[in-house]
């Protein structure tokens, strides 16, 4: 009997399940309009995404991290002098982040229905553990997968710890997602397929160039196609 070279999907998780950068992106235009008095939007937001990558080994990923990000930038903007009043503020945009309400891709539910059952399901995501459970219990998707793994960072050896334990190894699985650094760059390096769905917002942290090359690579403009692709891949 012939192996089904498929059994196991992982799927990421923000911009990929649902939006997420839309929503930072927000928060960062009011946060530059806060400290308006003290410099200029984009050097507000140049300063931010400074203290972002110095603090992702102390914080990790996801809006915590975040937020202190903001307060740390805002106390260098303004040389120690940011109101208190200033302060509170950004911790409100950060509590506003934490309780948004999760608005799920388009074909999403309807991709997740015809692939249950058929294959293990896994999503996989880094973030906040909090965050992260939040939103999969508000989307209403926790249904479909087989496993949930909320990780630090997403790398080749983390493609193969997870799809070793919950597949049959990652030769056997599919990454899914929106970031080519974080999603499909390792996984095709763990021996998986990588399939990419490019999102308007990709956060510029996570932007690396297509692996064309690579014999697992795969590309599609959403969701919807991901079946297609699945059965051309037999």
């Amino acid at each position: 009997m012939a192996t089904r070279p498929l059994t196991t999907i992982g799927f990421d998780a923000d911009d990929t399940l649902w939006q997420n950068e839309q929503y930072y992106r927000l928060t960062e235009a009011h946060f530059t309009g806060l400290l308006a008095d003290f410099a200029e939007g984009p050097k507000i937001s140049e300063r931010l995404l400074e203290a972002e990558k110095r603090n992702l080994r102390h914080y990790g990923f996801g809006i915590k991290g975040f937020t202190l990000s903001m307060v740390e930038t805002a106390i260098e903007i303004t040389e120690g002098k940011v109101p208190a009043s200033v302060i509170a503020k950004i911790l409100d945009t950060g509590r506003d982040l934490l309780n948004h309400p999760v608005e799920t891709m388009p074909h999403v539910r309807d991709t997740l229905e015809a692939l249950a059952g058929k294959y293990l399901l896994v999503m996989i995501t880094k973030g906040d553990l909090f965050d992260q459970e939040r939103k999969l219990a508000q989307s209403g998707l926790g249904d479909f997968f087989d496993a949930v793994e909320i990780v630090s960072e997403k790398t080749a050896v983390t493609y193969r710890r997870i799809f070793a334990k919950v597949g049959d190894g990652p030769e056997r699985a599919m990454m899914v997602g929106n970031s080519l650094k974080s999603d499909i760059v390792p996984a095709i390096a763990a021996g998986s397929y990588g399939v990419f769905v490019p999102h308007e917002l990709t956060w510029v942290l996570e932007h690396v160039d297509e692996p064309k090359e690579a014999p697992r690579f795969r590309k599609i403009d959403h969701l919807g196609e991901l079946r297609d692709l699945i059965d051309r891949l037999g």
